[in-house]
């Protein structure tokens, strides 16, 4: 499953370009047409950021207006008739464009022109490494290979810049090494980046993996 799950995600990240994204979208399954979704934002941000140090002035801007023209039309496709699973499929990348469409917007509020700045690398960047031929997910200094588990067509919760901040505390977490020494309650847990989307405050112990580290006290 694996594997496959890997080989899939190099051969959609190369044909996301060949039709246009809501044909593209039915042509892989949910986790893979996500996965791909959110690498090619991280892409064509860093192209934007390219361009605006090239001079474009509006190079940002428009990106924005490609995310929201992306958006509408994936919302007009929700309208019409689809089958069960496709339809969970654009609604979950609807929920992720919405988070990436603020994302810029909220960049373009502030006027950020560079791509080291802090409210572009504190956002959770997937890519793929052709190299390695690995997808791997950055946010500020940490960086986790993708472990290719299998999550099925699933939906996903808002993400809210409560979500954001959570993401970059897990993450960045992965880089200290875990203190397996103290009490119980202090014992480091293993978290997917899937378990960021969960209500819970806190994800369950029933629910661990192992992309990072989390330190769990309920004392704090």
């Amino acid at each position: 499953m694996q594997s496959t799950l890997r080989q899939l995600i190099a051969e959609a990240v190369v044909t996301y370009e060949e039709k246009p994204r809501e044909q593209w979208i039915f042509d892989y399954p949910a986790q893979i047409a996500l996965t791909c979704t959110q690498i090619w934002w991280t892409t064509e941000v860093g192209i934007a950021f390219s361009r605006l140090e090239e001079g474009y002035e509006n190079a940002i801007k428009d990106y924005n207006k490609k995310q929201i023209n992306q958006l509408n039309t994936l919302i007009t496709l929700l309208i019409g008739n689809l089958s069960p699973g496709d339809r969970m499929k654009i609604m979950t990348i609807c929920t992720i464009d919405v988070h990436a469409r603020d994302v810029i917007a909220k960049m373009i509020l502030a006027k950020v022109e560079s791509s080291q700045a802090f409210t572009w690398q504190s956002q959770l960047r997937h890519r793929w490494d052709e190299e390695k031929r690995h997808c791997f997910a950055n946010i500020c200094d940490a960086q986790l290979q993708y472990s290719y588990e299998y999550l099925g067509n699933t939906p996903r919760l808002v993400i809210t810049p409560l979500t954001d901040r959570y993401k970059l505390t897990l993450t960045n977490l992965s880089l200290a090494q875990p203190d397996l020494s103290g009490p119980k309650d202090n014992m480091p847990i293993p978290c997917v980046l899937q378990l960021l989307y969960h209500p819970d405050p806190v994800p369950p112990l029933n629910h661990g993996r192992s992309s990072c580290w989390s330190c769990r006290n309920r004392k704090n």
